[in-house]
């Protein structure tokens, strides 16, 4: 198995640095004339699934959006995946699970073991119940060439007194960022274990160059621009993957109008690691 920081990079090469997310929220079922029920988040769901795909480097469903319809929900989730792994995209399920012990493993297993019906390429994960609680999550995805992108400057403005709490040595964020760095040093290309870094935040003092992926949400829709970007990622623009979610399913149902959403968006990122 190729480790999934590879896979990422090749993708991120061939079709362009964008992650979409694909979020059934009631607000965009409605705006595709859907309804807020199982059949409609299919219909929204799968619809999206096929038309970006083939065209962006990754995916994230966002699992909660499909937790809230129960178990018809999960099965609806369980074929997004399906349709996006054929594809040939990363699928990075935007799950942010924490916990300790046996649960955490009990969630790596749920997520990143190959027999799960639910297993996908990487997962999101909070540092909050300690760097080492998400040991299961990092063994099982070495295991499996899998990855893991773990929470550590976020947009949203509850997160500061957190996550830029003084710690030992700089900030809480800075100490998470240091543990990813560690674990993707012995790599030669792009690691496996990201971290996940808003757009929309003001600056980062932060050390970003961790060896592995940034996954950046907050472009498009929520205010972050390629400038924000070229601006707050500067020395670690390579690593850098924008993720974009209602801005590009917004031009749904169209499948055209969508695809066409993913590869503009990707072109606007592409040329940040090079300068031009």
């Amino acid at each position: 198995m190729i480790p999934f920081g590879e896979r990422l990079s090749l993708a991120m090469q061939e079709r362009g640095p964008l992650c979409v997310g694909i979020d059934p929220h009631p607000s965009l079922l409605g705006q595709w004339g859907l309804r807020d029920d199982p059949s409609g988040l299919e219909r929204f769901s799968l619809s999206a699934a096929e038309a970006l795909a083939p065209v962006a480097a990754a995916v994230k469903p966002q699992s909660a959006f499909f937790e809230r319809h129960g178990s018809k929900g999960i099965a609806v989730l369980e074929r997004v995946i399906e349709i996006c792994r054929e594809a040939g995209t990363q699928v990075i399920l935007d799950v942010k699970r924490g916990d300790i012990g046996s649960t955490t493993q009990a969630y790596a297993e749920a997520y990143l073991h190959p027999r799960s019906s639910l297993c996908v390429d990487a997962i999101t994960a909070s540092p909050y119940l300690g760097f080492g609680s998400l040991q299961p999550m990092i063994d099982l995805a070495r295991e499996h060439g899998n990855g893991v992108f773990v929470l550590a400057l976020t947009s949203n403005p509850e997160a500061a007194p957190v996550q830029r709490a003084k710690a030992a040595s700089g900030t809480v964020a800075g100490e998470v960022l240091s543990q990813l760095k560690a674990l993707n040093h012995s790599t030669s290309s792009m690691g496996s274990f990201g971290a996940v870094v808003g757009a929309t935040i003001s600056k980062a003092d932060e050390d970003l160059a961790i060896g592995g992926p940034l996954l950046v949400p907050g472009v498009g829709a929520q205010g972050g621009t390629p400038a924000d970007v070229r601006r707050i990622f500067a020395g670690a623009l390579d690593l850098v993957l924008p993720s974009s979610s209602r801005e590009i399913l917004g031009q749904g149902p169209d499948p055209a109008a969508l695809a066409e959403a993913a590869r503009r968006t990707a072109e606007d990122f592409a040329t940040l690691a090079t300068g031009d």
